[in-house]
């Protein structure tokens, strides 16, 4: 049953990936030529946490019972916020999101400890639970649209959800920007994980 949860889970990423191909092909932001602004938008893949999925008896208020982060994560967690912090110079981080799974909230108040980390269920793994998946994407994406600042938005989620909401399937700690325009939510790049150590 495991097995055939993590292949349904699979196959819904793909059709986010398939639906979307021609942005799995955007360069990481090596040269930050992103040129992020007042507004905008970037979406995390919490840092490493080994595995997939949660295990059996997972429950949400129980981080004992999920998959979390490993040391090398909460590193790279902290590695996350120093750099998007480096390269927005002046632009704050107006906001931080987290999904309310622990290896997300780890990651998001690790990389942003100053920030009030504000759990949104929008952004709520949906890995094991396809049937979710287009109420969880169209409340994740009402959100994402009415954001307009101060400062950029950052929201720390797992693969599915950035996958079904960008098309392109992030590494543990990679990042992809965003900006709304035009009525839509439209993907600036990919911004590189920390190197693992």
């Amino acid at each position: 049953m495991r097995r055939m949860k993590s292949l349904l889970a699979a196959l819904v990423g793909l059709r986010g990936a398939l639906g979307a191909l021609a942005l799995l092909a955007l360069p990481a932001s090596s040269a930050w030529a992103l040129d992020l602004r007042d507004g905008d938008i970037v979406l995390y893949r919490h840092a490493l946490a080994p595995g997939g999925g949660d295990p059996p008896g997972f429950k949400l208020g129980d981080c004992s019972t999920q998959r979390n982060l490993s040391d090398e994560g909460r590193q790279q967690a902290r590695q996350i916020g120093d750099a998007l912090r480096q390269r927005l110079g002046r632009l704050p981080v107006g906001a931080v999101w987290s999904s309310p799974w622990c290896r997300t909230l780890e990651t998001a108040r690790l990389a942003f400890p100053s920030a009030q980390v504000q759990p949104q269920a929008a952004f709520a793994s949906f890995f094991e639970q396809a049937d979710r998946e287009a109420e969880s994407l169209a409340e994740a994406r009402q959100r994402l649209s009415g954001w307009r600042g101060p400062g950029v938005l950052v929201v720390v989620t797992h693969q599915v959800n950035i996958t079904g909401l960008t098309g392109v399937f992030p590494s543990s700690g990679e990042g992809v920007a965003l900006r709304f325009g035009d009525g839509k939510l439209a993907v600036l790049g990919r911004i590189d994980p920390p190197p693992a150590h």
